[in-house]
C-alpha cells in the first residue's frame, strides 16, 4: 500500500515515545520507507538504538548529521527525501517552538526546512494541552497547514485522567495513509457503503440472517477513506476496527437499513459538488418472518414441528432513489454456469452502474479474507476479474471505477 513512500518520523521527549515503535511497524508492514530523527530528550525514554533497529536506518540526532554530498542524514537532505512528516509524540515545549518558528534543536531544524504536510500528534499533561498558550500555537500550526491529530482523554502516565494521550498509532497511521493516497476524484465525495448480513428476528432472541462476514463492504470503506471520500458505513457487523473519521452506522433489519441508506443518500445528494457513490455490499434477508414475537416463544407451546412463515423481503437495492448516484450492487451466486448472466440482468433491471459479482464455492467461502470479483460495468463488454486481499481489491476497484467515470465529469 505504501511502497515507495518516504517517511519521515520526529519524536520528542514523552513517555507516549513507546506508541511510536508501533506506529513504525505499521508503516513498515505497508512497505514504506521509515526514518526517524529524535530530540535529545527523547533518548531518555528510548534509545536511538531502539529506533535504528525498527526501521532499519540510521537516526538522525544531534550527534549524526552528516554532510557528505551522497548522504540525507542531515536535517536539509532528510526533508527533500520525505513523503511527509510527522511529530509523534509532540511535546507541549515542542508545540510551543514550532508554532514560533524557533529551531533550537535538530528536529524542530527539520521542521522549519521541510515544505510538506507536517501531521503532529500532541502529547502532555492535560494542563499543559489544555494551557490557552498551548493551544493558540496549536490553532497557529493548523492556520499554516500543520495536520494535527487530537489528544485523547484517558489515565495519563502521571496517573491524572484527563485529555493529553497520544493518539493510537492505528489512527496515527490511518490519517497518514489518506494523506498519501488520496486523489482529486475522491476527495470530498460522498460514499456510502452497505454491508453485513441483515438480521430479521423471529422473537428477541432468534433471529434469520446469513453468513456474510461485513468484511468486503469494511474493506471498501477503508479504502475509500485512505483515497480521501467522506465515507458512511451502514452495516449490521464487520466495522469494529475502522478509523475514527468513517461514519458507522450500525443497523440489525433490512427495515433498518434501508431507511438508513435513504437518510444518508439524500444527505449526500443535497448541496454537494461530486457526484455521491453507493456500494450495496450487504447480503440482505430475501425473507423475513410474518410476525415477529416479543419475548422468548416456549418450545413448549411450539410442539413437535414448527412451521415459520416467511414472507419476500423489500428489494433493497431496487427500491433506493438512485437519481444522481453512481451505484455500484454486489452480487453473491454459486452456480457458475448462471451466475454472470445474472449479474448482467442486475445491472439492467435494477438501474445500475456496475455490479462486483462474488462466485462463493470452496475456495471463495462466505468470511474469509481473500475474494474474486468480477466487475461488470453497464454498457460495457468487458469484464475486469479482481483477486487478492478484499483490501487490495477494493483500492483496485475503485481505480477502476474512477478510471470509468473521471471522463464523465469533465
Amino acid at each position: 500500500m505504501l511502497r515507495n513512500k518516504n517517511i519521515l518520523i520526529g519524536v520528542t521527549g514523552s513517555i507516549a515515545i513507546y506508541k511510536t515503535l508501533e506506529l513504525i511497524r505499521l508503516f513498515i508492514k505497508a512497505n514504506a520507507n521509515v526514518r526517524v530523527v529524535m530530540t535529545e530528550s527523547s533518548k531518555k525514554f528510548v534509545t536511538a538504538l531502539t529506533f535504528e533497529t525498527i526501521s532499519q536506518h540510521t537516526v538522525l540526532d544531534e550527534n549524526g548529521e552528516c554532510w557528505d554530498n551522497d548522504s540525507i542524514n542531515n536535517h536539509i537532505a532528510i526533508g527533500k527525501w520525505a513523503d511527509i512528516f510527522i511529530i509523534a509524540p509532540a511535546t507541549a515545549n515542542t508545540i510551543n517552538k514550532m508554532a514560533n518558528g524557533i529551531a533550537d534543536n535538530l528536529l524542530s531544524q527539520a521542521v522549519l526546512a521541510y515544505p510538506g504536510l507536517k501531521i503532529i500528534s500532541p502529547a502532555a499533561n492535560t494542563n499543559m494541552i489544555q494551557n490557552p498558550i498551548t493551544l493558540l500555537s496549536l490553532q497557529r500550526l493548523q492556520d499554516v497547514g500543520f495536520k494535527i491529530i487530537e489528544s485523547v482523554t484517558k489515565e495519563l502516565a502521571c496517573k491524572d485522567i484527563g485529555d493529553g494521550a497520544m493518539a493510537e498509532p492505528s489512527e496515527i497511521f490511518c490519517q497518514t495513509v489518506r494523506e498519501l493516497l488520496k486523489d482529486d476524484f475522491w476527495v470530498n465525495r460522498d460514499a456510502v457503503v452497505s454491508g453485513g448480513g441483515t438480521i430479521e428476528r423471529i422473537d428477541d432472541v432468534r433471529y434469520i440472517s446469513n453468513f456474510s462476514s461485513g468484511k468486503m463492504a469494511a474493506s471498501l470503506a477503508l479504502a475509500l477513506y485512505f483515497k480521501g471520500a467522506n465515507v458512511t458505513l451502514v452495516a449490521s457487523r464487520g466495522f469494529e476496527n475502522l478509523p475514527a473519521q468513517v461514519k458507522i452506522s450500525p443497523v440489525e433489519s433490512s427495515e433498518q437499513m434501508l431507511d438508513c441508506l435513504e437518510m444518508e443518500l439524500k444527505l449526500s445528494k443535497r448541496a454537494k459538488e461530486k457526484k455521491p457513490f453507493v456500494f450495496m455490499a450487504a447480503a440482505v434477508s430475501d425473507y423475513l418472518p410474518v410476525n415477529s414475537k416479543e419475548g422468548k416463544l416456549k418450545k413448549a407451546a411450539l410442539g413437535q414441528n414448527w412451521n415459520l412463515e416467511l414472507e419476500k423481503n423489500i428489494d433493497i437495492l431496487n427500491s433506493l432513489d438512485k437519481e444522481g448516484i453512481y451505484s455500484i450492487g454486489f452480487k453473491a451466486e454459486m452456480d457458475k454456469s448462471t451466475a454472470n448472466q445474472s449479474a448482467q440482468n442486475m445491472v439492467k433491471n435494477k438501474n445500475l452502474d456496475a455490479v462486483c459479482l462474488n462466485i462463493i464455492d470452496e475456495n471463495n467461502p462466505f468470511g474469509s479474507n481473500s475474494n474474486v470479483i468480477e466487475l461488470i460495468i453497464k454498457n460495457r463488454h468487458e469484464i475486469k476479474e479482481l483477486k487478492g486481499d478484499k483490501f487490495d481489491i477494493s483500492l483496485k476497484l475503485l481505480g477502476l471505477l474512477q478510471n470509468e467515470f473521471q471522463a464523465n465529469e469533465k
